[in-house]
């Protein structure tokens, strides 16, 4: 696709929002600032057909597993088209459907992407946003694979669950397999002896927790074993839920989420040791791994790892009287540093509460922080990272992809559909199912069901 520098430079709400403008303009030079790869400027097909990686952006850097999904070739009408003419076949394709499909977009989306979606949100909103719509044919879930594998547990076996890139995968994660966990599994089992016998407490050795960022076929692991899985909403709430039932906590696959709600909860740090899956124990002793209250897996968030206390601290010299939010997935240093940490809607409604006026400095991903930044014009609002550098695998989902998923059901054919496996989908609706029930003291910090967004009002 090719888009003029007076394209770039139209001064509307969603180019002010737009992440892509943003980098279009740094990497032609008609604009300031520095983006992490040139490469981001580029149509995400280019990346589709050469070596299998998560694409430029944050997690460019990381090993993808062998295996991965691919997404084949895009038909060349929706490479080549203009912006304005994809975004017209959207609405029009979106109209022909009516009730019978409906879009999800996630909070980490390019804007261009966003303003055709019927629901924003967070990746556990956005499946029970779904929900509301049990007619639908089709859900078109623009995020990244696990999040359609979640909507597929969630959804009727007569509903489609479409993922417009199947390139648009997760680094973190893809960095807790079901195979290396299995064997994790029967190591603690050397150490702790039957995982199902109890204590006099009722308890068993260790509780697995998956956080919602990991595969079905880890959720539907945590079902089989007794566990359960968190959001970075209620991470605390599902910790309770565990150390109730076990002496321990195997927590994968963000090391990051696990110790920061841990550590709040009083959880010393030496009782959480880290389990790096290429050594044996995890490279821990068994005494270590006894004294244990949360085994960390070695899995992190790219984007959240970018980060850093030398971040907050310019902020803060820069904007006296700056509130500092980040995700709990970033490092603990950087947690400890900010104001406060809490889930994309956690900051979401933080913003939308502060009085006019305020200044914040927003430690999460690029797209979400720019689009509250046009939103919310009576405050300032900006990244910690001066460097754009938006999730490589969010970035992926393209209006080109979302144009031609939407015209292919219109003509009758479902193209890239996401499925889970009965086998996988029953325990993991199981451990869904234990979240839902673990409710906390106060209501406000459940996940909530987004309302619909205002694209086409």
């Amino acid at each position: 696709m090719t888009i003029s520098i007076d394209d770039l430079q139209t001064d509307d709400t969603r180019a002010a929002a737009s992440v892509d403008r943003t980098i279009r303009l740094i990497t032609t030079g008609a604009g300031s600032g520095e983006s992490c790869s040139p490469e981001l400027a580029k149509g995400p097909w280019e990346f589709d057909a050469g070596p299998a990686g998560y694409g430029p952006g944050s997690s460019m850097g990381d090993v993808i597993p062998t295996g991965s999904p691919r997404q084949g070739a895009l038909p060349e009408s929706y490479r080549t088209a203009p912006a304005e003419e994809l975004h017209r076949r959207i609405r029009t394709a979106k109209a022909t459907l009516g009730d019978r499909a409906v879009v999800l977009g996630h909070f980490y989306q390019r804007d261009e992407v966003i303003e055709h979606a019927d629901f924003v949100g967070d990746s556990f909103q956005l499946a029970n946003a779904a929900l509301t719509r049990p007619d639908a044919e089709a859900i078109v879930f623009c995020g990244v694979h696990f999040m359609a594998e979640t909507a597929d547990l969630l959804s009727t076996p007569e509903q489609a669950v479409i993922l417009p890139n199947l390139a648009a995968g997760c680094s973190m994660a893809d960095m807790a397999d079901e195979s290396s966990v299995e064997e994790c599994w029967e190591q603690l089992a050397e150490v702790y002896g039957d995982l199902a016998a109890t204590d006099a407490e009722g308890r068993v050795p260790v509780i697995p927790v998956t956080y919602m960022n990991s595969s079905a076929a880890l959720k539907g692991f945590v079902g089989r074993h007794g566990g359960i899985v968190c959001t970075s909403s209620n991470a605390k709430t599902v910790l309770e839920w565990a150390f109730e039932r076990g002496q321990r906590v195997l927590f994968f696959p963000d090391q990051h989420l696990g110790r920061n709600t841990a550590k709040a909860m009083g959880v010393p740090l030496e009782q959480m040791p880290m389990w790096n899956p290429r050594r044996p124990l995890g490279g821990n002793t068994a005494g270590e791994l006894d004294d244990a209250r949360v085994i960390l897996w070695h899995g992190f968030c790219s984007v959240h790892r970018r980060f850093t206390v030398d971040q907050i601290a310019q902020a803060r010299i820069d904007h006296p009287g700056v509130q500092v939010i980040v995700h709990p997935e970033c490092p603990m240093p950087v947690v400890d540093a900010a104001d406060a940490a809490g889930s994309t809607d956690f900051i979401v409604k933080a913003i939308q509460a502060a009085p006019a006026g305020s200044t914040f400095a927003i430690g999460t991903e690029i797209n979400l922080v720019q689009r509250l930044a046009a939103e919310y014009p009576q405050h300032t609002i900006f990244c910690l990272d001066p460097v754009v550098c938006p999730c490589s695998t969010m970035y992926r989902i393209h209006p080109g992809y979302l144009a031609w998923v939407l015209e292919e059901l219109v003509a009758g054919r479902v193209v890239n559909r996401i499925t889970v496996a009965d086998e996988v989908a029953e325990p993991a609706r199981v451990a869904l199912e234990r979240m839902l029930a673990a409710k906390p003291p106060a209501a406000a910090t459940q996940p909530s069901v987004p309302q619909p967004s205002n694209a086409g009002a």
